[in-house]
């Protein structure tokens, strides 16, 4: 990896993380550095499943959402982040208060990227690994999206 990210981009990443579907998830962004994001959830009712623990879905956007900010902090501000694939292992079920996921950038590419997420259980002053997922991301120029598909 090269040039840390500026005091300015990780702020503006900060900030951009909680918007849309993620504000209604509630996911706030926590940490930001090159190569590296980590977010945070205060588990509210809305965020359970039938038998209580924290719905999969939660997590899984979680642990996509972040890796995608992970992969902005390693390309130019002129770069869009589109995930090409996730595979996400679950561990164990979450139940507690909230839940904090920590993604790396694992392989820097100039398009493709790919990135680790690890989703952790915050419970009874604990934390514990609930879920890993394996996240490959593109960056695009931002010229070369639109959104008529």
């Amino acid at each position: 990896m090269t040039a840390e990210i500026s005091e300015e981009r990780a702020a503006f990443l900060a900030r951009d993380y909680s918007r849309g579907f993620i504000k209604y998830c509630q996911l706030e962004a926590e940490t930001v550095k090159r190569g590296f994001f980590e977010s945070r959830v205060r588990i509210e009712p809305h965020h359970r499943q039938q038998d209580g623990f924290i719905h999969a879905g939660v997590m899984a956007t979680m642990a996509d959402h972040t890796a995608g900010y992970a992969a902005f902090t390693t390309v130019p501000e002129e770069y869009q982040i589109l995930t090409i694939e996730f595979k996400i292992n679950f561990l164990r079920p979450a139940h507690g208060d909230a839940l904090v996921c920590r993604a790396r950038i694992i392989r820097e590419g100039k398009q493709i990227i790919i990135a680790e997420s690890e989703v952790s259980d915050l419970a009874d002053g604990s934390e514990t690994l609930a879920a890993k997922a394996m996240v490959t991301l593109m960056a695009v120029h931002r010229d070369r999206l639109t959104s008529k598909g």
